[in-house]
């Protein structure tokens, strides 16, 4: 007999934690758009830092360790029920469940990332980004593309960057996808390490993923990305390593009955451990990705990662992914965080946390970009020393009581289209995945009823 599905108590507060990480994503672009000087702890090194430079408080207006968090629950959710089912004595429908979700899941990342990168492109052609190209504004210009020059090369660049997305990450009507690519290899790297484990007894399944992630760790030796100009395999260990396999370490720890009843019988360990796991789990999330040593607290952090880290790392990317882990690891073992990230306002924001992730870029560049700037003259910069006309500066954002209302204002309009995207566009997304696998799969393995992948 299979394995009982999965209760709605293991994956609910995951909703809620991936609700909170698709959120702060969104709040960290609009800070790196608006205000720059966040991404360091301190203005400069002879100013105090302001109250969202503090550690902890800076944490909502940081986005790396929300998409170490998506990594994390990526082989969290995709192991669970495959890891449940060899448990009960029912590998082989944990195997034919791996590879049908494999499948699925080229459909349910790049079929969405492809419409909204024609969204995006259909916008750049029509101007929609134009005054992002003049805003003051570093981020909102540098991620702004420029219309094609010619009717056929507007369909060349697109077809171009639908395939440069999962090739390299490079997508230049959306620059944000480059994670893409490094979650699907994610969701792959899942899928394979239990093909090769299922058979493999839990205890000593559960120490080749503990080994694993330490491999993952230790091999996070720098080489230079050839065109995004990151520290590509940095960047493939920091987001996907190691923290898609402290996703399956949790996931197998969470249905293991002898970890289950050694965290009830100690519940004072249980309550101190997990809350001081997701304290710490916070600070290292706090780490900035900018003159670490402009502060106390964060050069202290900058010659710990010099032990702890391997040589050559990004520590802005590490730090944040080593705190996912421990936050989600406490979150797990403490029952009052997870009955707060089960609350279904929380749990709805992490339903639409893909939808959020993929139009809320596009959105700050247009709907945003509007309402801040679109009102404003560009300053005049006089001439030159010959004599010439300067160009006229940027665009400067609107007085501050027009941001303060439109902010607010911008994320219910973003989470009102993405509840329509989810309303509509995952649905033919879903279908046309589930069309093409009645094509392509034996008539033998159509049986089980398609689900969507988290």
């Amino acid at each position: 007999m299979g394995a009982p599905p999965a209760p709605k108590r293991d994956v609910v507060w995951v909703d809620g934690l991936r609700g909170i990480a698709s959120v702060l994503v969104v709040t960290a672009h609009i800070c790196r758009s608006l205000v720059p000087h966040l991404l360091s702890p301190a203005s400069s090194d002879k100013l105090p830092p302001t109250l969202f430079q503090l550690p902890f408080l800076r944490c909502l207006v940081m986005g790396r360790a929300s998409v170490a968090i998506f990594a994390l629950v990526t082989g969290y959710v995709n192991s669970l029920g495959p890891l449940k089912k060899s448990r009960a004595g029912n590998a082989d429908a944990a195997l034919a469940g791996i590879a049908k979700s494999a499948f699925r899941r080229f459909g349910r990342f790049m079929i969405p990332a492809m419409v909204a990168t024609i969204l995006s492109w259909l916008a750049c052609q029509f101007g929609a980004y134009n005054v992002a190209h003049v805003a003051n504004s570093a981020w909102i210009r540098d991620t702004s593309p420029a219309a094609s020059a010619s009717f056929a090369g507007a369909f060349y660049d697109l077809f171009k960057n639908l395939g440069t997305t999962w090739i390299d990450g490079m997508n230049q009507y959306d620059r944000i996808q480059w994670t893409l690519t490094y979650l699907l290899k994610g969701s792959m790297m899942t899928y394979l390490s239990l093909f090769a484990l299922i058979y493999v007894r839990p205890r000593w399944r559960m120490a080749i993923i503990a080994g694993m992630f330490y491999f993952k760790w230790k091999s996070g030796d720098c080489k230079q990305h050839p065109r995004m100009m990151l520290p590509e395999t940095d960047i493939e260990q920091a987001l996907v390593g190691f923290n898609v396999y402290c996703g399956i370490f949790l996931a197998e720890a969470s249905i293991d009955a002898d970890i289950a009843a050694f965290v009830a019988a100690h519940p004072i360990l249980q309550s101190v451990g997990s809350a001081s796991m997701i304290i710490l789990g916070l600070y290292c999330c706090s780490y900035p990705e900018e003159h670490p040593e402009w502060a106390p607290w964060s050069n202290s952090m900058l010659h710990v990662g010099h032990w702890i880290f391997p040589a050559g790392v990004e520590y802005s990317r590490y730090y944040p992914g080593m705190g996912a882990d421990m936050v989600a690891t406490g979150v797990m073992f403490n029952t009052t965080a997870k009955k707060i990230l089960s609350h279904r306002f929380l749990c709805w924001m992490g339903k639409l946390s893909w939808p959020v992730y993929l139009l809320h870029a596009p959105l700050i560049r247009t709907v945003l970009t509007w309402v801040l700037f679109g009102a404003s003259v560009r300053p005049q910069q006089g001439k030159d020393a010959n004599g010439n006309q300067l160009p006229p500066g940027w665009l400067p954002i609107a007085n501050t009581w027009v941001v303060v209302f439109a902010l607010p204002l911008f994320y219910v309009f973003l989470y009102r289209v993405a509840g329509l995207w989810a309303s509509y566009v995952d649905p033919w997304c879903t279908n046309v995945t589930q069309r093409f696998e009645e094509l392509v799969f034996r008539d033998d393995a159509k049986s089980e009823k398609p689900i969507l992948l988290s």
